[in-house]
């Protein structure tokens, strides 16, 4: 039996896939398992009963994944639930920063009550104009699950498409249009094109990547989109580059005093992934990566330790062993079950950074005595007895 339980609310949709085997929780401490969204968890302590975290989204930035590395606790997310959902809001926002739809909608509200709105209205239609997509070059800088899904939608708009992702998965390769042409750097995206939409993940590396200089190498008049994260921007160079006409619209889904009423900016209050459908789909997703790790061992979607896939364990015994990335732990965990008579049928172990993940398929079953001795082996984070 296992407990799990919500920081934030969680779509019935995921959560009536638990079955009997699950319990919902009120105490965190009870917990094998939390489910959360946007609740900020650095400061919350973490009991040993805690074997996973699953985000119901994509951006792990409210979880601290050091720690609960360090603590063998696995931590999910689900890249992709939310990819069409905010893939939408891209294609809005490039809409919104082509034709001043938000300007022209505000005009009709201030004069509804005048009678001759409609004639008036031909005649100030011209300042809300704006241009249309079709023909113009969209630089898509990031093709995970979100960027291919922008990078072929915008296709179908008559965009002409660039995509620009070093790091670029087979997966995501196979999903991409053909049409959409290859670029080598990021600075040829901003040299070519007229709408710029990044969607990378947030590092130390790609902090503030859209910065002063990044802003001085674009076209002039150069429209920059941002649904990925607000840090990836320096907002400040943005501002300076939309005074000085280089960046003709910045539209962003992250609201804040820098950018919120200032001009030339669009800001649109975080609905990126805050769809029924989004939420639905993330749900889903975050419970069926917990519900597979609690009950067979297998790591999916993790953001702090390696994936591993041993499918469901049909030998006696399967015992999982969270440890450090060190040379000589693999023999040692033969040795322990080497010296208990313990035949190993099969194994995998991952690794990731400093951290390293090992799945142990037994022909018989496991005794208090080893699990303590494989604990007691240095560098061991935690052990669970799978089966």
């Amino acid at each position: 039996m296992y407990q799990y339980h919500c920081l934030n609310p969680i779509s019935p949709v995921g959560l009536e896939l638990l079955n009997e085997n699950y319990t919902k929780t009120e105490d965190m401490a009870n917990a094998q398992a939390v489910l959360v969204r946007s609740a900020a968890m650095h400061d919350l302590e973490f009991s040993k009963e805690l074997e996973a975290i699953a985000r119901a989204g994509a951006g792990v930035n409210n979880i601290p994944l050091d720690r609960c590395a360090q603590e063998g606790i696995v931590v999910f997310n689900t890249p992709g639930a939310n990819a069409n959902g905010v893939k939408e809001l891209v294609l809005a926002g490039m809409l919104l920063a082509a034709r001043d739809v938000v300007g022209g909608i505000q005009w009709v509200k201030e004069n509804g009550q005048e009678e001759a709105i409609a004639k008036m209205a031909e005649k100030q239609k011209k300042q809300y104009a704006g241009n249309e997509l079709s023909g113009k070059k969209l630089g898509v800088i990031g093709l995970g699950a979100i960027g291919v899904k922008v990078a072929n939608a915008a296709t179908h708009l008559g965009m002409e498409v660039y995509g620009y992702d070093p790091y670029v998965s087979v997966k995501a390769a196979w999903e991409l249009s053909r049409s959409i042409k290859h670029a080598n750097s990021a600075e040829e995206i901003y040299a070519n094109c007229d709408y710029i939409t990044i969607h990378v993940p947030l590092m130390d590396s790609t902090k503030k990547m859209i910065n002063e200089d990044a802003l001085k190498q674009m076209k002039e008049g150069a429209v920059v989109l941002n649904f990925a994260r607000d840090l990836l921007v320096d907002e400040e160079a943005m501002l300076t580059a939309l005074k000085d006409k280089k960046v003709r619209k910045y539209v962003t889904d992250f609201p804040n005093p820098t950018v919120a009423g200032a001009e030339g900016v669009i800001v649109i209050p975080h609905l990126g992934a805050s769809t029924e459908e989004s939420e639905d789909n993330c749900a889903r997703m975050a419970v069926e990566e917990v519900m597979d790790y609690l009950e067979n061992g297998n790591i999916r979607n993790s953001v702090n330790y390696p994936n591993c896939d041993m499918g469901e364990c049909h030998m006696p015994a399967r015992v999982a062993v969270l440890h450090k990335n060190i040379k000589g732990i693999i023999g040692k965990y033969s040795a322990v079950m080497g010296d208990a008579d313990i035949n190993i049928s099969d194994m995998t172990n991952k690794s990731r950074g400093d951290y390293a993940y090992s799945l142990l398929d037994l022909e018989s079953p496991v005794t208090p005595e080893v699990v303590e001795s494989l604990k007691a082996i240095p560098g061991v984070l935690k052990v669970r007895v799978i089966k």
